[in-house]
């Protein structure tokens, strides 16, 4: 169950034949967020398992699940900004019930990423998902 943001995405992807043409499409997705405030890239926000530094700042609105994050590698904020277009805005129960890994592969991320690259996209939902179980109603 993506939002609609995610399918705009999917997409896009369709008709992207060449996957580094996908690859710069989720680069240029991380290089439109606004980068992550200093204050908030503390030891309680770093991600553990990443190849590179990642902080996700999640939080609870309204019943709606909203974060922000940054990484020191271009590609993982375009990572970053992906999990935004599938998570971001959407109730906490939708973030819980959405199987990341599915959605995903619909993009091709799948059998595209290193090794070290998928571990620390897993360790991102992981992380995301359990602030959302942590924080359901």
């Amino acid at each position: 169950m993506a939002s609609p943001a995610f399918e705009e995405i999917v997409e896009d992807f369709e008709f992207l034949d060449d996957w580094e043409d996908r690859y710069r499409m989720v680069i240029e997705l991380g290089k439109a967020m606004d980068p992550l405030p200093e204050a908030l890239k503390v030891p309680a926000t770093k991600v553990e398992g990443c190849a590179s530094q990642v902080w996700l700042h999640p939080r609870v609105e309204e019943g709606a699940l909203h974060f922000e994050g940054e990484s020191d590698a271009m590609i993982v904020n375009g990572l970053i900004a992906v999990l935004r277009k599938l998570y971001d805005g959407q109730p906490v129960p939708d973030v819980i019930a959405t199987d990341a890994r599915a959605e995903l592969a619909r993009l091709g991320l799948n059998e595209h990423l290193s090794a070290q690259r998928s571990n620390g996209l897993r360790a991102m939902i992981e992380r995301l998902n359990s602030f959302a179980r942590e924080n359901a109603a």
